[in-house]
């Protein structure tokens, strides 16, 4: 009787040369960024411009891997086409492996399951499960092989990016404890390649800011990656996501040695790690984030073929520029924002609620100074959450502003309100309509579908009665809004202040 082969544990004779390249959270950043936080503002990104400097690196380095650690989709065109074009565009750049990220999801899992099957490379979540059972959502892991030398890639998704996924979304998956089920993919691909690396879409949920490689204050910690790499044996390299947490230089596990990695996101920067192995073991290593300097890369052809068809669909469907901005409204994580207050005042305007909210993770673009159009508004809102109407106790109103105020998932944007917090962050007074909030009370409320339904954690929005959803998505209301009315000649008053600022 013939036996089962057994794999033999690899052995390269020499020490080899590996060279792994990394995405995270690219987030539809399919064009340029204009990058204001810089000396002379220069043009950052770009997907057809990235691509020119990864093949530039597949020219120069012998073996070469492009991996990405989930969240491509949203933004306008995403929205559109439900995804397709940025599998257009990794299939374009020759990815050779992707973990999910939980804004894969956002057009339902079905959807993604029909993105996955159009792209050659593999994509990856050993902890995603069909609910109520043990079959697999998608391919929990991989060998590659280039140039003799074998891979072994895992992708996972943490406990954060489940709770922040579109519930609708996810309704008929299951998302279990990533730590065993990697332990066991590691210990049964190890003795067979030459290296393991994780993709992994975990820990808290990032600033969503394209600029913030200029805010240290706002890098998330990877306190989750590193716990992971220490709970578990024989990760060579682990690619992070989800956080946007920019790892300058490779960050050394101190009991494992397991490599830690991750870029800001949006494609501004191209994570680079080297390796020499041997005998499946780690040598050197040798890492940096570039950045992807958009004037000196000329756009790839492949990559911009690939994107045509959809930028055709673009441009048909944008139609004219709906109003023209005074200023740039910009986003922050961390306060209320021109944007955030903009959009909350929109809301409130619409539906004639006393207040409005709407989570600071929900915006995820800046609205240009100058011509704005339906596509910078699907930029800033690529989600499809409706406005809902409901009411709320003031002691409700209050528990969302406190949640908000922890930043967990960025400050809560509102409007109708006036807030005043110590230093401390506790709250010192809060106004609605100039008069002071009364706990007992009952007030009209305005908020997003997502943060209805408990998304970033608020759950106290799952208490509030009267619930009615409009059904209008909020991107359109902001776009009917500006057809009729315009942007506002000045900011709106600031509506937050901190005492002792």
């Amino acid at each position: 009787m013939i036996g089962l082969l057994r794999a033999q544990p690899v052995t390269t004779p020499v020490p080899r040369s590996i060279t792994l390249l990394y995405t995270n959270d690219f987030h539809c950043a399919i064009d340029p960024i204009p990058a204001y936080w810089l000396p002379g503002q220069p043009r950052v990104g770009g997907a057809a411009h990235l691509a020119t400097l990864v093949n530039r690196i597949r020219q120069r380095d012998s073996t070469v891997f492009l991996f990405d650690a989930g969240d491509m989709f949203t933004g306008t065109q995403s929205f559109l086409s439900r995804g397709a074009v940025m599998m257009e565009m990794m299939r374009a750049m020759r990815y050779d492996a992707m973990a999910i990220g939980n804004h894969e999801f956002d057009y339902g899992s079905d959807n993604f399951t029909r993105q996955m099957n159009r792209v050659p490379f593999p994509i990856l979540g050993a902890n995603i499960f069909f609910q109520g059972t043990d079959h697999p959502y998608c391919r929990p892991s991989v060998i590659l092989e280039r140039n003799g030398l074998r891979v072994g890639v895992i992708g996972i998704i943490g406990a954060d990016a489940r709770d922040v996924s579109l519930k609708t979304g996810v309704a008929t998956l299951d998302f279990r404890d990533p730590v065993p089920l990697l332990q066991a993919a590691v210990d049964e691909l190890k003795p067979q390649v030459d290296l393991i690396v994780v993709l992994a879409h975990q820990g808290q949920t990032g600033p969503m800011q394209t600029d913030a490689e200029a805010h240290p204050d706002l890098q998330r910690a990877f306190a989750e990656d590193i716990r992971v790499c220490g709970a578990v044996r024989g990760i060579d390299v682990f690619v992070g996501g989800h956080a946007h947490r920019g790892i300058e230089q490779p960050y050394v596990h101190s009991q494992t040695g397991t490599l830690i990695v991750q870029t800001y996101g949006y494609g501004t920067r191209l994570g680079y790690l080297t390796l020499q192995v041997k005998g499946g073991q780690v040598l050197s290593h040798r890492g940096e984030l570039l950045k992807v300097y958009t004037d000196s890369l000329p756009p790839d052809p492949a990559v911009v073929r690939a994107l045509w068809p959809y930028q055709q669909q673009l441009a048909r469907e944008m139609g004219p520029p709906l109003a023209n901005a005074p200023r740039r409204l910009v986003r922050d994580y961390r306060t209320v924002s021109p944007l955030g207050a903009f959009v909350a005042d929109v809301m409130r305007a619409t539906s004639g609620a006393d207040v409005a909210f709407v989570n600071a993770g929900g915006l995820r673009a800046d609205l240009p100074q100058g011509p704005v159009t339906r596509a910078h508004v699907l930029d800033a809102l690529p989600f499809e959450n409706t406005l809902v109407m409901c009411t709320m106790s003031g002691t409700q109103v209050l528990e969302a502003l406190r949640h908000g105020l922890t930043r967990e998932r960025g400050m809560l944007q509102f409007s109708g309100l006036r807030v005043r917090t110590r230093r401390d962050g506790t709250l010192e007074q809060v106004l609605i309509g100039g008069k002071p909030l009364v706990p007992a009370r009952s007030y009209s409320v305005a908020v997003s579908s997502f943060i209805q339904q408990g998304g970033d954690l608020y759950e106290v929005f799952t208490h509030a009665s009267n619930v009615r959803d409009s059904g209008k998505l909020i991107s359109s209301i902001i776009c009917d809004y500006l057809r009729q009315h315009g942007f506002p000649a000045a900011e709106s008053v600031s509506r937050f202040e901190v005492k002792g600022k």
